[in-house]
């Protein structure tokens, strides 16, 4: 099927921001200007869909070449990226009535949204709701998420790199930790992300590629957490190794689904606000056992550590913006760029492609072969799946000896609506 009559694109950054989330927006906006019979200008909405609901759009043709360039090796939301969730139009008519209002003053035919599975969501209500209000856009989904919890793709751009910098700062820390035990700390607990899937907590397994090295115990949000166990197991590596490193993720959860860190309110998308379980965990081994400890939330410096970026995920970020602009101009709607897995030796992937539809809120977890039988680390057929998402260096240019980052001009479209819209 061949594309519309020329027209406008808006590009939307969603939810927590990544290392490699620009990647993808490069790879959008550069392949769209190569396509310049189909489409003509790329608009990016300011703080992610808030820009298209309160007309607050950039013109990112007034960016130079070298600088969308630059967005490849630029990390965290180039555009701006928000949390914010559009209701059903039954709840929010009036959401999506200015959508495609501001849609049609600017000559808007193309909707690519970046992000993960509430995204995916977003951008499949559009799709559905511009055909019932007459004015059809053609929505694409770019996945991104660093929590690695979107199905039908084997794995989701942003993921690689959070996981590159998780096993890197076990093995550091664990290396810190080793070297102090005798006379000071036994214990390090590391928290990371990951609500409900233990993605990013499974990836600092790979530190440990030999007996006694770190980390010693990974807690998962799959497996209920059981304390008497738990404790018992740090007590048997401070014994055996001098010393006990934790990887925990901020979504470990009692046998009841009690958070061990709730903090007990809820954010824009009703997911409940979780503290740090960090210190909780730390705690309770002080308590238990004694043992002098310190503990570090991984927190932004995880999915904002671009320097460290996996080489894989960069590129197939870039792919997945890439694939969004091909997948529009060839006619294709409510759909999803897709990583593919190919079943050889060494490791090689292709795109394929997934309806919104199907990914929308939907949480890829950990398979229970990923995880050891005592519930506490990966199996190395979670090695295997995860070694070449973090394999290869995608340095950013450095100066002075600090990465440098591109801040793009992100000049305003003119508006033309009078009606303001309040979020």
């Amino acid at each position: 099927m061949a594309s519309k009559i020329k027209q406008n694109a808006f590009y939307a950054q969603s939810g927590g921001v990544t290392a490699v989330i620009n990647a993808s927006a490069c790879g959008l906006i550069e392949t769209a200007r190569q396509h310049k019979k189909h489409i003509g200008k790329v608009y990016a909405g300011r703080n992610g869909i808030i820009g298209a609901l309160t007309e607050d759009l950039i013109d990112t043709s007034k960016e130079s070449k070298k600088d969308i360039a630059a967005l490849k090796h630029t990390p965290a939301g180039a555009f701006g990226s928000c949390r914010y969730k559009l209701k059903s139009f039954e709840e929010n008519q009036a959401e999506y009535e200015r959508l495609i209002e501001v849609f049609k003053a600017h000559d808007i035919g193309y909707f690519f949204y970046n992000g993960g599975g509430d995204s995916m969501d977003t951008a499949n209500k559009v799709s559905q709701i511009s055909q019932k209000l007459g004015f059809p856009i053609t929505c694409i989904g770019i996945p991104k998420t660093v929590d690695n919890d979107l199905p039908i793709t084997d794995n989701c751009p942003g993921f690689g790199s959070v996981a590159k910098y998780v096993a890197v700062s076990i093995r550091e820390a664990g290396f810190d930790v080793a070297s102090m035990a005798e006379s000071s700390t036994k214990v390090f607990v590391m928290e990371v992300m990951g609500r409900h899937a233990g993605w990013i907590a499974a990836a600092g397994g790979l530190a440990a590629e030999n007996e006694g090295e770190a980390p010693h115990i990974i807690l998962f949000p799959e497996i209920a957490f059981n304390k008497e166990k738990f404790l018992k197991k740090v007590n048997q590596c401070v014994k055996k190794y001098g010393y006990c490193a934790i990887v925990v993720s901020e979504g470990v959860a009692y046998k009841d689904g009690t958070f061990l860190a709730d903090a007990g309110s809820v954010d824009n998308f009703g997911h409940k606000q979780l503290g740090g379980v960090a210190p909780v965990v730390a705690k309770m081994v002080k308590d238990a056992l004694g043992y002098k400890y310190h503990w570090a939330v991984a927190d932004y410096l995880q999915r904002a550590a671009r320097h460290i970026a996996s080489e894989t995920d960069v590129e197939q970020a870039y792919a997945m913006g890439k694939a969004a602009v091909e997948y529009a101009i060839a006619g294709k709607n409510a759909v999803m760029p897709t990583i593919v897995r190919k079943n050889t030796k060494t490791y090689k992937w292709s795109i394929g492609e997934a309806n919104l539809s199907d990914v929308a809120n939907v949480e890829k977890m950990m398979p229970r072969k990923y995880i050891s039988s005592n519930g506490m680390h990966i199996t190395q057929a979670c090695s295997d799946y995860l070694l070449p998402l973090i394999k290869g260096e995608s340095y950013p240019p450095y100066k002075n000896g600090l990465p440098q980052y591109v801040v793009l001009k992100n000049e305003p479209v003119k508006k033309i609506l009078k009606k303001k819209f309040v979020i």
